[in-house]
């Protein structure tokens, strides 16, 4: 248990923050499996509006630190190929 008051406002901050960074990596993940699914439909038109959603998602939850800014690229560039190798 934290004692002093500078531990105990950490434990509120780290408390906050935890909420709002699951609330955007499951955002993000939502996204994720929708292009996925529209990948696995099929139809690459819904396919690329989701990868269109999904992208500045992905990349946003590198910026805030939620994802590793290199996941984020590799994630981004899979989807994108699986995407175009839909459309062809």
């Amino acid at each position: 248990m934290a004692n002093t008051s500078s531990a105990k406002k950490a434990v509120r901050k780290i408390a906050r923050r935890t909420a709002v960074n699951k609330s955007r990596r499951s955002e993000m993940r939502t996204y994720v499996r929708k292009v996925e699914e529209a990948i696995a439909g099929k139809d690459p038109k819904i396919a690329a509006a989701a990868l269109r959603e999904a992208e500045p998602l992905v990349a946003r939850a590198a910026q805030k630190g939620i994802l590793h800014k290199n996941t984020a690229a590799r994630k981004i560039s899979r989807l994108t190929k699986r995407v175009k190798a839909l459309a062809s």
